[in-house]
């Protein structure tokens, strides 16, 4: 082969023009497309399958120029063009491509001062937490004390002493503050102060050991810097067991001035004192130890030692505003609402009266006005008044999620559930909501991804493949929700789960089975489930004689009832019209 005449037979076919110009013209034509069709939603794989075109049309371009010429009677084979005639294409390649490579920079410039301007949204995928875009600077997570006691017995007192700080810290105006959840993740050290302030997006750790020896307390707490691991002050507290609650706030005064932010002072009221009684304070952390670990055996033991609290201090607002938020966990675990439910509203009620600044009183008061008696309005207002006391309080935000979505207000609720898993990142109660709020929008893929980060952060949890089945199912996919429900680790619930599951799967035998189980061992607790299985196996009187059920039971899935898309196919009936406005949520068209 004749290189030279090969290169010269190239030049005269036009092939380097046409190159030239199709790859001007297609970056910047791919260039636009990357701006442009995001504002109008286009997914991203239009846009790479446009992308991935335009690349495969590149060899295409250059066969049909070596094959073809452009001439003034048209388009010709290159065989029979004679090479003497001028060609039409002459000098105008030269224009597409100026043309081309302005407009490629044009979008480039414009791309990135549209993106540096953008106003910054939610990332659909949980795992946004994890590594915040910018980490704010006045943003602490109060790592686990360690317990120096030399008994393990003495553990619950340096929990308890975290969770004071972290509550205390809540209250400083513009401070970001981690959830316990998140915060107690890392109890155990393992890993670097960088890593640790990465995976919960702040700036700054709160470190510490506590060291109770008979009626003394030493606590060493140190402020860090998330990004190096440097101290930036240590200190050293020794106290007797009697000014605890003035070492607590002084940690926190501490922190805060060492953060230069505004204080609790001239403007603000200070952090309150929950209790002056040791005994009713140790009492208390022994409560909330068992309480936070939901399961009801130690919701039990928690009922008992905030029982002892109050005996010690009958005025001890915090502990009436826990043991109200655990009697409605264990009327709804268990069924015995009509007994359990009533002694929420009560502790509820007397922790506002005895403290009506404390936001854990106001947003116990709230989740029993919409959970347990369906005064939706009440609720949503007793909550966001704990809110506004507490801005950063993962809890509160939480639980108006929970809230706002029953009423059927999908993107204010999805907006707060993700507010939620910011301040608690690492809080499986959180990813839960969160799915939950996106699983009843009708955000399947993204619900999935919450259900399976809530199993990732607590995999023995009750309901903790709940979304996955659910998700599955909507999408008529009995094998993954096979799968998944056989990962559940609540009996009852998987019960629940493999009904539907098998039911899409087309076993009716095996979903017979699982539905009669879960009628046989949970009618009284699981009414509402029973209720979903009977709608999505089509059985619309049934489905109804269990949904009446647990409106008659006061079942807490009964608020879900509007937003519920595994009842979608009884919203025409009038018994489910009839059964919202009974419930108290707002009417249906």
């Amino acid at each position: 082969m004749n290189f030279k005449s090969f290169f010269a037979e190239l030049k005269r076919r036009n092939v380097y023009k046409v190159a030239v110009a199709y790859i001007v013209v297609g970056w910047a034509l791919a260039q636009g497309i990357a701006q442009v069709f995001p504002v109008f939603d286009v997914p991203n794989w239009a846009i790479r399958l446009i992308v991935l075109l335009i690349i495969i049309g590149f060899p295409v371009a250059i066969v049909l120029s070596w094959a073809f010429e452009i001439t003034p009677a048209g388009i010709k084979r290159t065989e029979d063009v004679d090479v003497k005639q001028p060609h039409t294409i002459g000098g105008a390649w030269i224009y597409i491509a100026i043309v081309g490579a302005l407009l490629s920079i044009g979008l480039f410039f414009l791309g990135r001062y549209t993106a540096g301007n953008a106003t910054p949204r939610y990332d659909a995928s949980p795992a946004r937490t994890e590594a915040a875009t910018a980490t704010p600077q006045k943003s602490i997570a109060v790592l686990p004390l360690l317990n120096e006691s030399g008994d393990p017995g003495d553990e619950y007192f340096s929990d308890g002493l975290s969770e004071e700080l972290i509550a205390a810290l809540g209250q400083i105006k513009d401070l970001k503050v981690i959830g316990r959840s998140s915060s107690f993740r890392f109890k155990d050290r393992k890993e670097a102060p960088k890593m640790i302030g990465e995976k919960l997006g702040v700036s700054t750790l709160l470190d510490g050991t506590v060291r109770k020896q008979g009626d003394r307390v030493r606590i060493v707490a140190a402020l860090v810097n998330a990004t190096d691991g440097i101290q930036l002050w240590t200190r050293t507290f020794d106290r007797d067991l009697k000014d605890i609650f003035a070492v607590q706030e002084e940690i926190a005064r501490a922190v805060a001035e060492s953060l230069r932010i505004t204080l609790l002072g001239s403007k603000e009221k200070s952090v309150p004192m929950a209790t002056n009684s040791v005994e009713a304070h140790n009492a208390y952390l022994q409560g909330h130890f068992y309480s936070v670990r939901r399961n009801a055996e130690d919701y039990r033991k928690a009922i008992e030692y905030f029982d002892q609290a109050i005996q010690f201090d009958p005025d001890y607002a915090l502990a009436y505003a826990e043991r109200s938020e655990v009697w409605t966990v264990i009327g709804d675990l268990t069924g015995q609402r009509s007994t359990a439910f009533p002694k929420a509203r009560s502790d509820a009620e007397k922790a506002v009266s005895i403290a009506p600044s404390l936001a854990e009183a106001h947003a116990a008061l709230g989740w029993v006005r919409a959970f347990a008696e369906w005064k939706f309005a009440e609720g949503l207002s007793e909550l966001q008044r704990a809110k506004e006391l507490s801005p950063t309080n993962p809890t509160t935000n939480d639980l108006l999620a929970r809230v706002i979505v029953y009423t059927g207000r999908m993107e204010e609720a999805e907006r707060q559930a993700r507010q939620a898993v910011d301040l608690d990142p690492l809080s499986a109660a959180a990813q839960f909501t969160l799915g939950r709020v996106l699983f009843y929008a009708g955000k399947l893929d993204e619900a999935d991804a919450a259900g399976r980060k809530m199993a990732e952060l607590q995999p023995s949890a009750s309901s903790s493949h709940r979304w996955q089945v659910l998700v599955a199912v909507q999408r008529g996919d009995g094998e993954t929700a096979l799968r998944e429900a056989q990962l559940e680790p609540d009996d009852t619930i998987r019960s629940f789960e493999l009904a539907l599951a098998q039911y899409i799967r087309g076993d009716h035998k095996a979903a017979d089975a699982a539905l009669a189980d879960l009628i046989a061992n949970s009618r009284d607790s699981l009414a509402y489930q029973i209720a979903q299985v009977y709608a999505v196996r089509h059985e619309v009187d049934k489905a109804f004689e269990w949904l009446q059920i647990a409106f008659d039971n006061h079942d807490g899935g009964m608020p879900s009832l509007l937003v519920d898309p595994l009842l979608r196919g009884l919203r025409d009936d009038a018994r489910y019209k009839n059964l919202v406005v009974k419930v108290g949520l707002p009417a249906t068209s």
